[in-house]
């Protein structure tokens, strides 16, 4: 009966909600920074002096989308050189494969992560088919605190793990204007479907999580962006950018308030979890 109840999650969790694949146009959030995702998954594009750096890959339907969204920006296809991930999972790392075979661009990847990756599976639960993917080939596995470099720009990968064993965090600068942003593509921090006790989806996920929220209170942001539109208040920020306010992005209280809200929700579903373990015969 768990294995029942696990796969009919699991199949409503991989078709997802409509605004996961409900096209949005893209649009330029400052300098050289493009959001090129749907309503509620996010992508970017960090435009170089040699092309383009594609920060995640949305559903594995919707990849044809966010090519039409690079192309309806301006760029080639063929510009994208460079694809990053966030983390591992089916409805963000499932377009990479047929985006990485559009473009030619290099996927660089936490170690972590690659396994999951390259096998098309959810890490934890890939016995669950239906949270699968078209499996992908890495090209470069990161740790760590390394960059990663195209025309002049650099983005820094910090490892955050609990939502993955590999999960990415990301951090670079954008200009604008004169002035210098600083941008933080924070992994999600969620629990969603992880367990957390009672076969934990990977051994020491609860001190992972606990870990990842301490690293993430020491950085500072201008930009606050994440893999989920609800995650970042995207659909707010872009109605505001269309009413000609002070661009809505630019917050720096917006990581420190977003880190504490995550970090009470992981407190409040481990409690939960806890409790639902100790209550069973």
């Amino acid at each position: 009966m768990t294995r029942l109840v696990s796969v009919v999650a699991a199949a409503a969790l991989a078709v997802g909600v409509p605004s996961w694949t409900a096209p949005m146009a893209p649009f330029r959030i400052v300098g050289d920074l493009y959001y090129v995702g749907s309503q509620g998954i996010s992508a970017f594009v960090l435009k170089t002096r040699d092309g383009l750096i594609l920060l995640d890959a949305g559903m594995p339907t919707y990849a044809p989308q966010i090519i039409k969204n690079i192309e309806a920006l301006g760029f080639k296809p063929t510009d994208v050189k460079v694809i990053v991930a966030s983390h591992a999972h089916f409805d963000h790392a499932g377009g990479f494969a047929e985006i990485k075979r559009i473009t030619g661009a290099k996927l660089a990847i936490m170690e972590q992560d690659v396994k999951a990756d390259e096998t098309g599976t959810y890490p934890g639960s890939e016995a669950i088919h239906e949270l699968d993917f078209r499996p992908v080939k890495v090209d470069r596995l990161l740790h760590d605190g390394e960059t990663v470099s195209l025309g002049g720009e650099t983005l820094t990968a910090h490892l955050t793990p609990g939502h993955t064993a590999g999960c990415t965090t990301w951090t670079f600068p954008v200009y604008e204007a004169g002035k210098t942003y600083s941008v933080i593509y924070q992994c999600s921090m969620s629990v969603a479907a992880n367990r957390l006790v009672n076969r934990p989806q990977y051994p020491g996920i609860v001190a992972d999580y606990r870990k990842s929220f301490a690293v993430l209170k020491t950085f500072k942001a201008d930009i606050f962006l994440a893999p989920h539109a609800d995650q970042f208040g995207l659909l707010e920020k872009k109605a505001k950018m269309a009413l000609n306010a002070p661009n809505p992005f630019i917050d720096t209280g917006e990581l420190p308030r977003r880190v504490a809200a995550g970090e009470a929700a992981f407190k409040a579903d481990l409690a939960r979890q806890e409790a639902a373990a100790k209550a069973k015969p």
